[in-house]
């Protein structure tokens, strides 16, 4: 069994998590079951499925869960775009978290293909 905090993609993309929630609790009281909602979990379900394929007992699993997690980085990068060009974060904020999520996605697709 794997322990994925030792995974750097799990640590960055667990930091990245508690940032979105740190931004989404200043997005606008409607929106907090709308973008606020699906961002926090598209980004929250990152680390998660690294963790759980982390559990998983053969390296198909891991890579599936691997997959997994790489998709919702892919939806957390739009909903940040998104959020970004309806004026809901910061340029800087915008490109800050982008440039995470890029980078984590990327690690995750390298790691990926070495299983």
């Amino acid at each position: 069994m794997r322990d994925y905090r030792q995974f750097l993609f799990w640590r960055k993309s667990h930091e990245l998590a508690k940032e979105v929630y740190f931004f989404t609790k200043k997005f606008p009281r409607k929106e907090v079951y709308g973008i606020s909602s699906q961002l926090r979990r598209a980004t929250l379900s990152i680390p998660t499925n690294i963790a759980e394929g982390c559990g998983r007992q053969s390296n198909a699993e891991f890579k599936r869960f691997l997959t997994i997690a790489s998709g919702s980085a892919a939806e957390a990068e739009y909903l940040l775009f998104f959020a970004w060009e309806i004026s809901l974060l910061q340029k800087e904020q915008y490109e800050s978290l982008n440039n995470k999520i890029v980078e984590i996605k990327k690690m995750l697709t390298a790691y990926n293909s070495k299983i």
